[in-house]
């Protein structure tokens, strides 16, 4: 079976511009699928100009400026198939068409490199302020101040234009009362620590913000290596320049090491990053907070801790928070959105 790099599905103006972009950008491998019995796709009574000031600087007609486009593919030589009809799109196929990392254009490789990195850089400095502030302050009202990130990610989405719907400020605000009494079982003090700590739940904002950034465009595999690999190399250097590493203080530790670099580091955020390409940052946020609630269950079956009344009205208000963060918008709500 014949694989390519790209496929593009029609062959009209629309289509036959990505594949001569893609082409100009690197990309070679590319294969256009029309089901029409020659390429265009417009219709031959759009004889009325208008068309091509933007491209081409002049006034066309609809046949006249497919024909442009036509004309560019036949001089790149890029392939294509007419009478064709696509019949399923299946994720197992699509994945299998994946290029490995050696692959890609320089083009690619950069938006690889700025978006991996950037992801990298927030999740060491937002990790390393968590264990700053953690060493002061008490590991419940930690635990609550890191999750404030459910607040502050729909509001740094204002400023990129992201307004969540009515519902979703609902669901946010019961998450935070959920935290609340699952984190917080002694009085409530703010004290410099916490602070720390509030700057590492900004800190988390910004990754999960940068994750959905680039993830819509990035292979999530191949970007969640590059943000271990900026993690483990800022990592190593702090270490080694504010501490002093020794084979036996590992070997104390080996085991909840390997733990967090595996598993809850190395498959949580993979899978985050890899959840995020078709979500919202707001709902992914919500969905992220409820490592408190495993937390708490966690602690009740495998260290036989008690759950109180507090911590149990607590996770019913954050599954309660993450029924009403996946809920549709009103009518109302999606015609706002329609015309923004």
């Amino acid at each position: 079976m014949r694989e390519y790099e790209l496929v593009i599905i029609g062959g009209g103006p629309a289509g036959l511009a990505a594949a001569v972009a893609a082409h100009e950008a690197g990309l070679k491998d590319i294969l256009i699928l029309e089901r029409d019995n020659e390429l265009g796709g417009i219709l031959n009574q759009c004889i009325h100009n208008g068309f091509g000031l933007h491209t081409f600087k002049e006034e066309l007609t609809g046949p006249e400026y497919a024909g442009r486009f036509i004309e560019q593919v036949k001089k790149l030589d890029i392939p294509y198939k007419l009478n064709t009809m696509v019949l399923d799109l299946a994720a197992a196929k699509m994945i299998k068409g994946r290029r490995n990392m050696f692959q890609l254009t320089k083009a690619e490789w950069k938006r690889l490199l700025v978006g991996g990195s950037l992801c990298g850089l927030m999740l060491i400095l937002a990790s390393t302020t968590q264990q700053i502030g953690i060493a002061d302050t008490s590991a419940g009202k930690t635990g609550f101040i890191t999750a404030m990130y459910i607040v502050i990610v729909p509001l740094f989405g204002l400023f990129q234009g992201k307004r969540p719907t009515v519902l979703l400020w609902i669901s946010v605000a019961v998450a935070a009362g959920g935290l609340y009494f699952l984190c917080v079982t002694e009085s409530f003090t703010v004290a410099p620590s916490d602070l720390i700590v509030l700057l590492c739940a900004v800190l988390y904002a910004g990754h999960i913000l940068v994750v959905d950034r680039f993830s819509g465009e990035l292979d999530g595999i191949q970007m969640s290596c590059i943000q271990f690999f900026t993690a483990m190399v800022l990592a190593v250097a702090g270490a080694f320049a504010m501490e002093t590493p020794s084979v036996q203080a590992l070997s104390l530790c080996v085991w909840p090491i390997l733990y967090c670099g595996l598993l809850s580091s190395g498959v949580g955020y993979t899978l985050q990053i890899l959840a995020q390409k078709d979500a919202n940052p707001t709902v992914v946020s919500i969905l992220l907070s409820m490592e408190s609630v495993f937390a708490v269950i966690g602690g009740a079956v495998v260290l036989h801790e008690r759950m109180g009344g507090r911590e149990i009205l607590g996770c019913v208000l954050m599954m309660i928070a993450v029924i009403l963060a996946q809920l549709p918008a009103s009518s109302k709500e999606k015609v706002v959105k329609a015309e923004e």
